[in-house]
């Protein structure tokens, strides 16, 4: 993962900082019809207490545009306005009070309409996202290009970058989203190359999971590597919820975010496994994610290597012997029936998320280590070690060192 973001302006999306001096962005959208307020209102709560930090919401008919007044008002996060085709209705949700318009030059190409929105945007002070889409790209540049190339897709953005700019706009964040996961790429390498605005970066239509979301992930991850992407979205095909909650969960894991959610590690099993790892890691996660802990919890299925191995989680559980060996960074802390595995591992979590780490292994049974040790030791000799490396090296050069003297 690169340390270094593309450096990119600055904007406002409401109280929401997007470029390179503000951490990456999670967004979704809203399925609801806007003019229902109170279930628009419903989805946009549950959104942002799952990780999104700026929700679109569609204003594609009037009444859209009026229930905009009350979300807007009573929305815990700031709301970007979709506008296809009619410019009017852009304008009818800047007065409605939204946070930011997303404009697609691929439906609304007249020069003086998008001139006019922009102004209006440049009078209320919200910025205006540039989203070109490979499914809806200019007629004219498809004729050009022949197919929605990278090449297509930062032309229409420049474009309409250049009606902006000619009304002295320049609170502005680009996207050209494509469904093909390199295209994807290959397009936002060549648009960072060419502008300094911030990107919303996304693999548009990517579909229901699990595909959808490792199509996401491969896109959105590569570009976010080479430091590429301010604001991010996970286009799924089911809930959005979905959608905010893996969103957030992609950037803690690459560490562009501070943990807010759980985060559970576990051994993918093999036959020196002493219980069944994905039942209880599932088991784990279920319980532990109703706890709702911003934490990373490691389910191991061995002890012999288990404490070791998951050495750097916050917290983790390892079995042997019929017990589960209990421990906090490495460190076994606690010694439990096997059956009351997950049930210790949660009362610890919370312990743990109040305590600290330190408080946490000060409270340690002394027996613990000892009772943990002996266990690995016991079944060490019954498997034997899989990390004997130094031993298994020794053999492999005598072997060799053998085999040259005979030649």
């Amino acid at each position: 993962m690169t340390n270094t973001r593309r450096t990119t302006k600055q904007l406002m999306v409401g109280k929401v900082g997007v470029g390179s001096e503000y951490p990456v962005s999670v967004q979704s959208m809203t399925t609801t019809k806007t003019r229902d307020t109170d279930g628009t209102l419903e989805q946009i709560y549950a959104l942002a207490s799952n990780g999104a930090d700026i929700v679109r919401v569609t204003c594609n008919e009037i009444e859209a545009a009026e229930s905009l007044v009350k979300i807007c008002t009573r929305s815990p996060v700031p709301i970007i306005a979709d506008i296809h085709f009619q410019y009017k209705l852009a304008l009818a949700a800047i007065e409605a009070g939204v946070q930011g318009l997303r404009l697609n030059p691929g439906n609304i190409r007249n020069e003086d309409q998008i001139k006019q929105v922009a102004k209006e945007c440049l009078n209320v002070g919200i910025p205006i996202r540039i989203g070109v889409n490979a499914g809806s790209l200019d007629k004219d540049l498809l004729e050009k290009y022949g197919e929605a190339t990278p090449e297509a897709l930062v032309e229409s953005a420049l474009n309409e970058v250049r009606y902006l700019e000619e009304v002295d706009f320049y609170d502005i964040k680009i996207s050209v989203k494509h469904s093909n996961v390199p295209l994807m790429i290959d397009s936002y390498r060549l648009l960072a190359e060419k502008v300094e605005y911030p990107l919303h970066i996304g693999v548009t239509e990517a579909g229901p999971l699990p595909g959808g979301l490792i199509k996401s992930t491969a896109g959105i991850s590569t570009l976010l590597s080479e430091g590429i992407g301010d604001t991010i979205r996970m286009s799924l095909t089911t809930d959005p919820i979905e959608e905010a909650k893996h969103g957030r969960q992609l950037l803690e894991y690459l560490g562009l975010r501070e943990r807010k959610s759980l985060d559970l590690i576990a051994c993918p099993s093999c036959g020196r496994a002493e219980v069944d790892v994905i039942a209880v890691a599932s088991e784990a996660q279920e319980a532990l994610e109703k706890e709702g802990l911003p934490i990373q919890v490691a389910v191991m299925g061995c002890v012999v290597n288990g404490p070791g191995e998951a050495r750097s989680a916050d917290i983790g559980i390892a079995a042997g012997k019929k017990r589960g060996h209990l421990f906090i960074k490495g460190e076994v802390v606690k010694v439990v029936d096997e059956k009351d595995m997950v049930s210790a591992l949660v009362e610890e979590g919370k312990l743990l998320a109040k305590e600290g780490i330190e408080a946490r292994l000060a409270a340690a049974d002394k027996d613990a280590a000892l009772i943990a040790q002996k266990d690995a030791e016991e079944l060490m000799g019954i498997q034997g070690d899989i990390n004997n490396f130094e031993e298994r090296t020794k053999s492999v050069v005598e072997i060799t060192s053998k085999q040259d003297k005979e030649k």
